[in-house]
């Protein structure tokens, strides 16, 4: 997959993961510090249980086993008091970074170049904000807390191992070299394993996306089982390698019982030898015994939370790869563009290399004209119309804006002036006067009124439960699909740009709500410059100047009525056809321009 976005190194996701800490080091230290106390407390049961074995073995009475007793309830109390405190000063300090990571990670993709995207595929990007992100969270929930006692309860129990005797300590060592070629054996094949498996993920969803999203193409061209074929492979792909993964842990969790056995073997012998030789008690190497048993619980977590480490670490390094990229700096303050004209000069774009898609266009549009774009399926009429956008770069030739270069202003001063609405328009889960403030945040109920006047909405959307107020989008009142259009359209009227592109908006509508979109659309573009991927030829018809393309050339350009005059010229072919077509039953359909197919309404 050559074209997935980023993926950090893993020195790159440490160094991130230090900025983040960096400015929650007392919070940090403060949760260390409770939860090396709670764990330093816990560890006071095993000599308290031992000295208990001892009175016994004296044959004190019952009286003496009192104050024990009392000591470890308290111990209890104590224990699980402060560790309460101690996860939850960990886990604020987890959330926090974890938050600050996914903002950073939200403003950096957005802020990625459309084309970049489609270059990887959404599926990719939604599977690190979904999935990877899902992964990190449990692991900062669940792991790390865990991780952080199990590490300091395997310190400081060695420490009192070795306080008791020392060959007790010597004793519990002999399971360490175990255990440490068991981790660096599961550490060489795990961590290639677990990218594999995240990238894995991100095809099948990709692939998911493609087939779903674009049901409706997949039956009109009979290609299901294809598609099916490739969402299969995808998943037995990812299913594969997880199968690998549970094998490779099955083995892993094997060993790590043999080190358990040996290293409880070894403690139980230098008990019985140390109490046969009279140099300790029965309650000391009783104590030693409970030690090295209670070890197996942080150190069985602690190495199984290596699984868990490398499986987000591997989805860390793909949520740095894009929170770690350049945020985008304007620049400098330029002259804005003076007015809506275009000058296209000697534009080619090619999306692989050899194979241009838009091939020398030269084109000129005077501010306030509507130019229709129109051709074949192919043509090149979407390509043109995002390299006037600035979704693309030219490979070569200029495109000026107000007598600008395009490629010289900023992101920001392109979207100030370059809009675009294209058929694929989601509504925001909100209010919708917040939806229609996403284009003008200081917009005033009057202006969000009149937007939606301007566009055919206002009545409907008055007449909605809560008005402005009514929540739209998921989890509230579905919008149908020209209700939708005109709100986007609505959001074009309040950005109030020079220059807008009309990308097929109306081809998801039926032919009575296109008519109710076209005519949003005249009011929309009255005093802009437009460059409309005509849809359907009455958008055609209405455009000042009309622009065919054919395998990404001008083949023909002029007004409605000189192209229709030309005798067998491409747009007059269209135009006979399409005629043709309204005389048709309505169960026939309609020939539009873009595709030479029939669509129904």
């Amino acid at each position: 997959m050559p074209n997935v976005l980023p993926i950090a190194s893993r020195a790159q996701a440490v160094a991130a993961v230090r900025r983040l800490l960096r400015p929650r080091r007392a919070l940090a230290a403060g949760s260390l510090a409770v939860l090396t106390a709670a764990t330093a407390v816990g560890l006071l049961t095993p000599p308290i249980l031992g000295h208990l074995v001892d009175l016994v073995t004296r044959g004190r009475s019952v009286d003496a086993l009192t104050l024990p007793a009392v000591l470890l309830v308290v111990v209890a109390v104590v224990q699980g008091v402060s560790t309460a405190i101690g996860i939850g000063m960990l886990a604020r300090l987890g959330e926090g970074m974890l938050a600050e990571l996914r903002e950073r990670f939200v403003e950096r993709a957005l802020a990625l170049p459309l084309n970049r995207v489609e270059q990887a595929g959404s599926g990719d990007l939604t599977s690190r904000v979904t999935g990877d992100v899902e992964v990190i969270a449990e692991a900062v929930r669940a792991a790390l807390p865990e991780l952080v006692r199990s590490v300091l309860a395997i310190g400081l129990t060695l420490v009192s191992l070795a306080v008791l005797d020392y060959r007790f300590f010597v004793a519990a060592l002999l399971a360490a070299p175990i255990q440490a070629l068991t981790v660096r054996w599961y550490l060489r094949h795990s961590g290639p394993l677990y990218a594999a498996h995240r990238l894995a993920v991100g095809a099948q969803q990709q692939q998911l996306l493609e087939t779903v999203g674009g049901a409706a193409t997949v039956r009109a061209l009979r290609l299901g089982d294809q598609h099916v074929d490739r969402v299969t492979r995808r998943s037995w792909s990812a299913v594969d390698l997880a199968l690998r993964a549970i094998r490779l842990i099955t083995r892993f969790y094997g060993r790590l019982n043999l080190a358990e056995y040996v290293g409880l073997a070894a403690v139980l012998v230098a008990g019985f030898l140390l109490v046969r030789s009279g140099e300790v008690s029965i309650g000391t190497a009783t104590a030693a015994a409970l030690y090295f048993h209670n070890l197996f619980g942080p150190v069985n977590a602690a190495l199984r939370l290596v699984d868990d480490a490398q499986v987000a670490a591997a989805s860390l390094t793909r949520l740095v790869g894009v929170a770690e990229l350049p945020s985008p700096v304007d620049g400098p303050a330029r002259p804005a563009p003076v007015d809506g004209s275009l000058k296209i000069a000697e534009v080619g774009y090619a999306y692989q290399a050899g194979h241009p898609v838009i091939r020398g266009v030269t084109l000129e549009i005077s501010p306030g004209q509507r130019v229709a774009l129109v051709g074949a399926s192919g043509a090149g009429k979407t390509t043109l119309a995002q390299l006037v956008a600035g979704i693309h770069q030219p490979d070569h030739g200029t495109i000026m804006l107000g007598g600008l270069d395009l490629a010289g202003l900023s992101a920001a001063e392109r979207r100030r002036t370059v809009a675009v609405v294209t058929q694929e328009v989601h509504v925001f889960a909100g209010p919708l006067a917040d939806d229609l403030r996403l284009s003008k945040v200081d917009a005033t109920d009057a202006e969000l009124r009149a937007a939606l006047a301007g566009v055919g909405a206002l009545d409907w959307a008055l007449a909605l439960p809560d008005g402005l107020d009514t929540v739209v989008g998921d989890g509230g009142h579905q919008l149908s699909v020209t209700q939708a259009q005109q709100l986007a359209l609505a959001r074009l009227v309040l950005a109030d740009p020079k220059v807008v592109v009309l990308d097929e908006a109306t081809a998801d509508a039926g032919s009575a709500g296109a008519k109710v979109l076209e005519r949003a659309a005249d009011r929309t573009l009255a005093g802009r410059t437009a460059l409309v991927v005509a849809h359907r030829l009455t958008q055609a018809a209405a455009a000042d100047r009309i622009v065919v393309l054919d395998a990404g050339r001008i083949v023909e350009t002029g007004t409605h009525d000189e192209l229709t005059a030309l005798p067998d010229g491409r747009y007059a072919t269209l135009w006979q056809a399409w005629s043709g077509s309204r005389s048709r039953p309505a169960d026939q359909g309609e020939v539009v321009a873009g595709d030479g197919q029939n669509t129904h309404d």
